[in-house]
């Protein structure tokens, strides 16, 4: 899966998640700025993980602050998926 794919999923599940317009989401978009709150964060996450079947770690979500950083942690998490 390339990144392109990820970056669409993403923006697929943040909007539903928080009712905004694709439009609304790019690659700079934070989620704070969508109005997250921790109960949104935890949701998030665990549709991404649910989505791409993967496990993000606690230590690795406190490090994702935008749409970008999503995408290069589940893309780096997949890579890691193929390798094992």
């Amino acid at each position: 899966m390339i990144k392109a794919e990820i970056l669409e999923v993403v923006t697929e599940i943040a909007c539903d998640q928080f009712g905004v317009m694709p439009d609304k989401i790019s690659l700079l978009t934070r989620y704070k700025d969508l109005g997250a709150d921790s109960l949104d964060w935890v949701e998030l996450h665990m549709q991404f993980e649910d989505e791409f079947e993967i496990v993000i770690t606690d230590k690795e979500i406190d490090d994702v602050v935008t749409v970008k950083d999503s995408v290069d942690l589940i893309s780096k998490l997949i890579f890691r998926k193929l390798e094992v």
